[in-house]
């Protein structure tokens, strides 16, 4: 099926009628849109945006705001960028799994932040599974912000970064379905290996030689045609790719249904005012509330991925939707958790992972699975997470001792008790003392020489008691319960 959409009119040059692309042949060749401030750039990924809404998935990377309105009409989540690296690449996965186009909100960060923002969620997007490779339309609006062609006043690091995740965007995000439509000011300042990829274009009114020969060379158009760039009004373009046209048309970009926070500049009458009013006015002593730019607190590094996932759980389509009621009984409702934290651990990075940032995926499983009544605090996400990193159950072992050692295990720190509890069953089931590795896993580090030293640590505190039998085996035993670990057995004699 061809998904045709509407961009405006064909304007002169012998022809005329609507202006469609080719929706599906736009997601596999990719698209580069130039024009100076003012030419109705952002009009017309505007217009492309609300035309394709209902037929693809739409990642809009937005360093000023002004896309947000598209969550009013067209149902977008705005993801707020002010969020930790770490919130930015969770939301990103998660919009690849559910299918849910979404704003990044990139305004009032510093250059820097904005570039590692992009770069983070962008990297997101293109190392999602395999099974998530659903078609997503990827507009970045100022591309030349996050793709320069030389270093500028931003940091190397930040730049660096920035500039690796838009060229995954353009010259290897077609087969992960990561369709890359870039708008820049100026072609001179933008990356020649990012915008060599695209194969349609949409050129409108540029003045610079540098900007208009090249605009012309990528139309192919002769170079004495390429004065015409400078007389293309606003909202006009020349289009050209298999996408649109197999020669260069002119096209009047069609109107739109909502309306960018900006806006553009319009005449008003100034203020009629004597002149002693307005010395009073400009003169008067600053009041508490009224600071200067320099004055005002800076942009707090926010975490509102909370609530953007939330969002992302309630758009997700009913295809990507768990199919069960909600979960209102106490047991089945502790057996959830358990399982929900269970299948957080599977993956073999979790363990190493901090608990903060396994707390945030784990709220969002629970709205997920819809688990009623008040959710699981940290503390108690945390115990029960160091629980099962150390594959700790009382299911096997005398409850009356096993509460004695939730009891001890009570009195270490936190990330301790795990480990304690670890050991603790290892002997009251009569196992071997559990190796370096496994005690490092329980206690959330790829250290073996860290578990020593914990070991070492809690046998000084007094809570247990280390020993090497004769073949070097390592025996703990641990005080309060008066149990200790088994030896290992000796290997037969070949």
């Amino acid at each position: 099926m061809t998904v045709s959409i509407d961009m405006g009119e064909v304007m002169g040059g012998g022809a005329s009628g609507p202006c469609g692309f080719d929706l599906e042949e736009l997601l596999a060749t990719r698209l580069l849109v130039q024009g100076n401030s003012g030419s109705g750039k952002s009009h017309l990924l505007r217009r492309l945006l609300e035309q394709s809404a209902a037929w693809v998935q739409q990642v809009i990377v937005d360093p000023e705001g002004d896309f947000v309105t598209l969550s009013d009409r067209f149902g977008h989540v705005v993801v707020d960028a002010a969020a930790s690296e770490r919130d930015l690449a969770v939301i990103a996965a998660r919009v690849r799994a559910h299918r849910v186009s979404v704003v990044l909100n990139l305004e009032g960060l510093e250059p820097d932040r904005q570039m590692k923002a992009a770069a983070v969620f962008l990297n997101a997007l293109f190392e999602a599974d395999r099974d998530h490779w659903y078609p997503v339309l990827v507009v970045v609006d100022e591309a030349q912000l996050f793709a320069p062609a030389a270093s500028g006043d931003t940091g190397e690091d930040a730049r660096r970064v920035s500039l690796g995740a838009m060229t995954n965007l353009m010259c290897r995000g077609r087969k992960r379905g990561l369709a890359g439509v870039i708008a820049t000011q100026r072609l001179a300042k933008l990356a020649k290996n990012v915008a060599a990829e695209a194969s349609n274009f949409l050129m409108g009114r540029t003045f610079l030689d540098i900007d208009m020969a090249r605009a012309a060379d990528l139309l192919g158009m002769e170079k004495r045609q390429a004065e015409s760039f400078r007389n293309l009004d606003r909202g006009h373009f020349v289009a050209l790719g298999p996408a649109v046209s197999r020669r260069p048309l002119q096209v009047r970009i069609g109107s739109v249904e909502t309306v960018g926070r900006g806006g553009g500049p319009k005449l008003t009458p100034l203020p009629q005012s004597r002149p002693e009013d307005l010395q009073d006015l400009l003169f008067q002593p600053a009041s508490q509330g009224e600071r200067t730019e320099a004055e005002r607190p800076p942009v707090q590094e926010s975490v509102p991925a909370s609530e953007v996932l939330e969002r992302l759980t309630r758009q997700a389509s009913a295809r990507d939707a768990l199919e069960f009621a909600p979960i209102e009984n106490d047991e089945a409702r502790e057996k959830a958790i358990d399982a929900i934290i269970g299948e957080l651990l599977e993956d073999p990075e979790a363990a190493f992972q901090p608990v903060a940032a396994l707390y945030q995926d784990f709220q969002v499983r629970c709205r997920i699975a819809r688990l009623s009544g008040r959710p699981l605090d940290l503390a108690s996400f945390r115990q029960r997470v160091a629980l099962a990193r150390a594959g700790v159950s009382d299911t096997d072992v005398d409850p009356e001792i096993w509460a004695t050692a939730e009891a001890v295990a009570a009195s270490l720190p936190e990330e301790m008790r795990g480990v304690y509890l670890l050991i603790a069953r290892a002997a009251l089931q009569g196992e071997p003392c559990p190796s370096d590795q496994e005690i490092a896993t329980a206690y959330g580090t790829r250290s073996p020489g860290r578990a020593r030293w914990l070991l070492t640590h809690m046998e000084e505190q007094g809570f247990l008691v280390c020993a090497n039998d004769l073949r070097g085996n390592r025996i703990v035993t641990l005080t309060d319960l008066d149990r200790q670990t088994a030896a290992p057995a000796a290997r037969a004699l070949l």
